[in-house]
């Protein structure tokens, strides 16, 4: 598994999502961005990013590590 699949996967399952995706092949750390997590908790952002992965999770992925954001949330950590 590459970053760029991760990143591919991500943000074709999560609406208006952009992701930056970095890893080894086994451990990963990504950065979502995205408006459908308005209104979500952390878990239920994260749990979006995972559905978005699917079976991976249960195995080609051994490490997520991750930070999910709104598009404001965002806005406010790059200032």
């Amino acid at each position: 598994m590459q970053a760029e699949q991760l990143k591919q996967l991500i943000e074709a399952g999560i609406p208006s999502a952009q992701a930056d995706v970095q890893g080894d092949g086994d451990h990963f750390e990504a950065t979502v961005v995205s408006a459908a997590f308005e209104g979500k908790s952390k878990v239920q952002q994260h749990q979006m990013v995972y559905g978005s992965l699917g079976e991976l999770m249960q195995g080609a992925v051994h490490a997520l590590a991750l930070r999910t954001f709104t598009p404001e949330q965002w806005a406010q950590q790059i200032r």
